[in-house]
């Protein structure tokens, strides 16, 4: 077992990384080591950081460093297996019995990851279980190569070189895992399907092993939808491409899928805790040598969960994750939201940065301006990190309540916003 550091040196130097949510890096004197640092600033749409929600910094970090500590546990792991192993339960479901095989790996050892610990931010001291007495915003974890897929013209048109990853080690599988609990009127495969001819559709539900696709429905058990990771934008692709591109055998690759969605039931059974409900998240798998390991970070951002609610016999789907920023752009920022999406079209013909597109053009005053969040908004975003706060500090408290209070909040915003039936036809039933 390899032997990480009890402290280490915050005299990080300048960022090797500099994301929307987070920069990342060096360790002085651990090559293999990275550091993470999240800010509060936030980012929907691939556009970079435009919003800021206050305590999300600690917060995304405190998230990622519980789910990760239970991932890494073998007793959290066996008490998800007594969950999976009933009568008409996911584990009888798999018959080819890979399943069990990989469950009962993790009951034993935990699943493995790359994250080593929570950093304080005063001291450096890093927390490999448990939490500081101030949570902070660093978290320590491996280091694994991210590679990129080569880009390629041809007669004026372009495709992605993955030839590369079938002789690395050590890297980042290019692919994103989304886990599909169920289907929510954001989710991308339900946009995809209602574009699609009765035909199409047909052989699309049977792609995604599904018999019907409608909002607000569970599925049983969960699907694996796949898009690609370091393409200038995420690029839905099929099992085959997938498999294909990820630069594994197809042993490894199938055992990847069936990792993501045991995470998955690890992640609802975090949210079981706080009331709430999950629908769908993403992964990112590394290998090293035959081992796969959870990587990068799993928060917020990367999860879409719901408190779900009636009011006046209706039924509503309240988020506790990014898509509730989504949703306000959608709704009260439709015309650069529109603006956004067209921008997205013109980048995918062109092999061309999106931002890119969409700078020029709200410098020639075609697109609407970035919009600036409302601060009320913003306030019960805030609120929702709180909550997640007070679960990691005291996980026996019943945090239904809080969440409810939350929830009717945000829809008691809507109301006052004039904007409640356009929320309604995103987020009700």
């Amino acid at each position: 077992m390899t032997a990480f550091p009890k402290k280490i040196d915050l005299k990080l130097g300048r960022p090797l990384y500099i994301g929307s949510v987070q920069k990342l890096y060096n360790v002085p004197g651990h090559p293999d080591l990275i550091i993470s640092e999240t800010s509060s600033g936030g980012s929907v749409f691939d556009v970079g950081t435009i919003f800021s929600i206050e305590g999300s910094d600690t917060g995304r970090a405190a998230f990622r460093h519980l789910v990760f500590q239970e991932l890494q546990d073998p007793k959290s792991w066996k008490r998800l297996s007594e969950k999976l192993a009933g009568k008409g339960k996911v584990l009888q479901k798999d018959k080819s019995g890979l399943m069990d095989k990989v469950l009962a790996g993790f009951v034993k050892t935990g699943a493995p990851t790359h994250h080593v610990g929570m950093v304080e931010c005063d001291t450096g001291k890093v927390h490999a279980k448990g939490f500081p007495c101030d949570l902070s915003n660093l978290t320590l974890i491996k280091k694994y190569k991210v590679e990129k897929p080569v880009l390629k013209n041809v007669m004026g048109r372009h495709f992605y070189d993955y030839e590369k990853f079938h002789h690395i080690d050590r890297n980042v599988i290019p692919l994103e895992y989304i886990v599909r609990l169920g289907v929510t009127t954001g989710s991308s495969i339900l946009r995809k399907y209602d574009r699609l001819s009765d035909a199409d559709k047909k052989a699309y539900l049977n792609e995604l092993g599904v018999g019907s696709l409608s909002p607000w429905t569970r599925f049983d058990p969960p699907i694996v939808d796949l898009t690609t990771k370091y393409e200038p934008e995420d690029r839905n692709i099929s099992r085959q491409e997938a498999s294909m591109i990820s630069g594994v055998d197809g042993d490894t690759f199938t055992k990847s899928l069936i990792m993501a969605i045991l995470g998955a039931y690890m992640l609802q059974q975090i949210f079981d805790g706080m009331g709430l409900t999950l629908w769908d998240l993403k992964w990112e798998i590394a290998r090293d040598g035959k081992k796969l390991l959870f990587v990068d970070t799993i928060d917020t951002d990367s999860v879409r969960v719901t408190f779900n609610m009636k009011r006046k016999d209706k039924s509503y789907f309240v988020h506790f994750n990014k898509q509730a920023m989504r949703d306000y752009y959608k709704i009260m920022h439709s015309d650069w939201y529109i603006a956004v999406n067209e921008a997205k079209k013109i980048a995918a013909q062109t092999g061309r940065s999106f931002t890119e597109v969409l700078k020029e053009g709200q410098a020639r005053k075609k697109y609407a301006g970035t919009p600036v969040v409302d601060k009320d908004f913003l306030t019960i975003q805030t609120e929702k990190f709180l909550m997640i706060r007070s679960y990691i500090s005291d996980n026996t408290q019943d945090l239904k309540k809080e969440a409810k209070r939350i929830a009717d909040k945000e829809l008691d915003y809507y109301v006052k916003s004039g904007k409640i039936k356009e929320y309604e036809k995103l987020n009700s039933r």
